[in-house]
């Protein structure tokens, strides 16, 4: 019996965990599918929020949210906010650099982040979260049975504006 409760408290200790708001982001490195660039976190932050999208080409919650994380940066890039994108689950079924590229806006994209999102222990995507500039998580998408398209998206969007409108508030 001692034996049995001793494994069931090791398999507990090594189950990755989640980040969530508070936490440290891991720290990462990889390639932007679009400009080829290496790109170091947190250092790309350069003391400035960034929203982190983990998205794969075949993923219908992903496609659904694009045109909001174009709103997103549309709305929030003259105050320094990156939209840092990182492709994982991707199995094989897409290309994402060709994604990435006819979103047509501008973003960061690193391609085969499955391990990132190991790290980050994303287990559905998208992983939605945003980071402070000192790559603090300050929020992070809960999970929902709603179904991919207009209204899932929205809401997602609207809860990471109100977190970079959140953060930003006190920063001029």
């Amino acid at each position: 019996m001692k034996t049995l409760a001793l494994l069931g408290l090791l398999v507990v200790c090594s189950l990755s965990h989640a980040v969530t708001a508070g936490d440290q982001a891991p720290a990462w490195q990889g390639t932007d599918l679009v400009s080829g660039a290496d790109v170091q976190f947190p250092a790309v932050l350069e003391d400035r929020p960034a929203v982190l999208l983990f998205w794969a080409t075949w993923c219908p919650y992903c496609k659904a949210f694009m045109p909001y994380a174009k709103k997103l940066q549309a709305e929030f890039a003259d105050r320094g906010v990156s939209l840092i994108t990182l492709n994982s689950k991707e199995r094989g079924r897409g290309d994402p650099a060709a994604y990435a590229r006819s979103l047509e806006f501008p973003l960061i994209a690193i391609g085969a982040a499955d391990d990132i999102g190991a790290a980050y222990a994303v287990d559905f995507i998208p992983g939605l979260m945003v980071v402070d500039g000192a790559g603090q998580v300050i929020y992070r998408r809960q999970s929902t049975d709603l179904p991919a398209g207009r209204t899932v998206a929205q809401q997602w969007y609207l809860e990471v504006r109100a977190a970079l409108i959140g953060e930003l508030h006190g920063k001029g």
